[in-house]
């Protein structure tokens, strides 16, 4: 009796410390399931710059002169966007150098202008990180 409880006992253990790994495994096959997303009210990405868009909103109020009008982006792009999608070829605007000078500069990151959007890029990957809605109107 005592060797099968000593059996089962040891039996248990193994199969605990066994599947353990199994449990900290990735099950998002590697898409990882604890990573934030950009939005207009600030980003929780792990690892990018923390961006004051609090801040950026002052330098763009200060600075209107550096950009012309636009319209919006379509509904079906903006969609896009905050899915996370990648920008079609040829929607985003390069800004005014003046401008840039003013904004944040991250390193690895660029400002660019989509209808009245300011997106920040990451240059190797062309990712979105950052998307503030509506401030270059």
């Amino acid at each position: 009796m005592i060797t099968t409880r000593t059996l089962i006992a040891a039996l248990t253990s193994i199969a605990l410390v066994t599947g353990s790994p199994a449990l900290l495994a990735d099950p998002g096959k590697g898409k990882g399931h604890d990573k934030g997303q950009s939005s207009s009210q600030g980003n929780n990405w792990s690892g990018g710059p923390q961006v004051d868009i609090g801040g950026i909103r002052v330098i763009l109020d200060n600075n209107r002169d550096y950009w012309g009008p636009a319209q919006a982006l379509p509904p079906g792009i903006q969609k896009n966007l905050a899915r996370g999608k990648p920008l079609p070829p040829g929607i985003a605007k390069k800004l005014d150098g003046r401008l840039v000078n003013r904004l944040p500069h991250y390193e690895g990151y660029d400002w660019v202008r989509a209808g009245t959007d300011l997106i920040l890029v990451a240059v190797a990957t062309g990712i979105i990180y950052e998307v503030l809605q509506d401030v270059m109107d």
